[in-house]
């Protein structure tokens, strides 16, 4: 995989992408990260990426041109590989473990990092793909969206992490979230590990653990369960 990002704040971006799982994941080859500074591709000697709203208005909008201009470059130095434009904004759709599924099979992101007052709409109307928000809050940028979606979308990719088999017992596979998880030492405190994981019975542990993320996900997030599930509960009650 390949990630473009298009910020106006590079330097956000090396601590995360020099750390644990993203790092490794670069050092593997399984993706290649590029940063480009938005200001690098204005035509004005000020570098300016922003101007006043037309129609008036508090704060200011980022310009398309810089944008279109990050985009349209990166584009004609990868061949081959059809990019998806994604633009962060708190507009956009809310981002979960089902898109980070989906954009981990695509070859090659950029992702655009929305600021100020937001972007002129000419950006969003035809040069994204997708609007992506990472929850219903509005942040100073979309760098940390940014982040966040990078993350998430990694770790998915075969091969980055150590056990395969980590990502088919995590919170959201299935619409569950994860189930408790206990380790040494089995009593701490006098605070004891449930005797059902001590058993060694898989079959057992399994089952509980199935039961144990039905409850968790019921009381933590009862949105995610189909909305025939909630009603047969509401029923047995």
């Amino acid at each position: 995989m390949r990630i473009d990002i298009i910020t106006i704040f590079p330097k956000m971006f090396e601590p995360i992408l020099n750390e644990s799982i993203v790092k490794r994941a670069q050092q593997k080859g399984r993706v290649k990260i590029y940063i480009h500074n938005q200001r690098d591709y204005t035509r004005d000697k000020h570098r300016k990426v922003d101007d006043r709203p037309f129609g008036g208005g508090s704060g200011m909008v980022m310009t398309c041109e810089p944008i279109f201009n990050a985009v349209e470059k990166i584009r004609s130095r990868v061949t081959g590989r059809k990019a998806c434009v994604i633009l962060l904004c708190p507009q956009g759709k809310r981002f979960n473990q089902k898109m980070a599924q989906r954009l981990a099979r695509v070859r090659h992101l950029i992702l655009v990092c929305g600021h100020y007052e937001g972007v002129d709409e000419r950006v969003k109307k035809y040069l994204v793909d997708e609007e992506v928000s990472i929850g219903d809050y509005v942040l100073t940028g979309g760098e940390l969206p940014a982040m966040v979606l990078v993350d998430s979308v990694v770790r998915l990719l075969p091969g980055v992490l150590g056990d395969k088999n980590s990502l088919n017992f995590e919170s959201f596979k299935g619409n569950l979230l994860e189930y408790p998880q206990y380790t040494r030492p089995a009593n701490f405190k006098g605070k004891a590990v449930p005797k059902i994981l001590l058993s060694g019975d898989h079959k057992k542990i399994e089952a509980w653990r199935k039961k144990e993320a039905l409850k968790r996900t019921k009381e933590r997030r009862p949105d995610l369960l189909p909305l025939n599930s909630k009603r047969r509960e509401i029923k047995h009650e």
